[in-house]
Parts: structure tokens; sequence; C-alpha cells
């Protein structure tokens, strides 16, 4: 799960996927984790308004902390999700192959495929735009939840 700062959006999808993936199945062998294309906030806990609103769902994201995208996250993951099309310009420009390129998509399109919709910014917005990043997010885990149960990709 890849946005901007790894603060508000990726920390969110982390930690809907996460609880979806362990309320589905103890044996699923998952490794999902978030970071950001820009270092702006390595090492900071996600945004209060993400940590309250995940609180709200009964997700928790509050030991989370911030990291910078890498090239070596194309090796640890089978998938990428972006939040965003700037972020996927962005990772796609650290893609040192084919290979790479093929596990990046925005995470929209596993709800409406093909459509390249952003998934919002929620940080300079109010409360109700972390709840309706959650909402759309939450859609896209339990698409995501349903593939990772049927393939088994990490």
């Amino acid at each position: 799960m890849v946005c901007l700062g790894n603060i508000c959006r990726s920390p969110l999808a982390e930690g809907i996927l996460k609880k979806k993936i362990n309320s589905a199945s103890a044996e699923l062998n998952t490794q999902v984790e978030s970071a950001g294309t820009s270092s702006y906030h390595v090492g900071e806990g996600a945004d209060h308004r993400s940590v309250d609103i995940a609180r709200k769902h009964q997700v928790n994201i509050g030991l989370h902390k911030s990291r910078q995208f890498v090239t070596a996250d194309f090796d640890r993951f089978d998938k990428i999700y972006a939040m965003d099309k700037s972020n996927y310009r962005n990772i796609m420009n650290r893609a040192r192959n084919e290979s790479d390129r093929s596990k990046v998509e925005m995470i929209l399109n596993v709800v409406e495929p093909g459509k390249d919709n952003d998934v919002p910014d929620p940080y300079y917005s109010g409360n109700n735009g972390f709840e309706y990043v959650y909402q759309m997010l939450d859609e896209a885990c339990n698409i995501i939840t349903d593939e990772i149960k049927e393939n088994n990709i990490k």
C-alpha cells in the first residue's frame, strides 16, 4: 500500500487489509505493509485522524511508523497498490523491469477496473474526508482479501 507520506491513506489500507486477512484465515501466508514515495514523514506515526477513523472501525494502526518505498519492495511483494496516479508514476519510475511494473496497480482498480480513480488525500480535509477514504479502502480491501484467499499472494 503506497501513498505520498505514509501517514494517512496507506496506513489505513494496511490496517484494514491486515484485519480482513486475519479474520479470513489464520493460514494465509500474507505480508501487508505500507510505504510512502516521499521521505517527508519517515519514522513518524500515522496521522491522528487516520488512527481515530481506524479505531472507530476496530482497526489498530496506532503503532504504525512511516517508511519510504524502496526498490527492494518489488522483490518483497507480489502486489503493490498505489493510492493515486502521482504515486503510481513514482513507483513505476523505480521499477527496474517489466516484472516490477506488472506488480503495480491503482488500488481502486480492484473496485472499478481500468478507471484509475484516485483515493483522495484526506490530509487537508476534515474528519469526513478520512471517513470517506476509509470506506473506499474498505471496499477495495474486501476484494483484495478475496483475491488473496484465491491466489495466496503476499
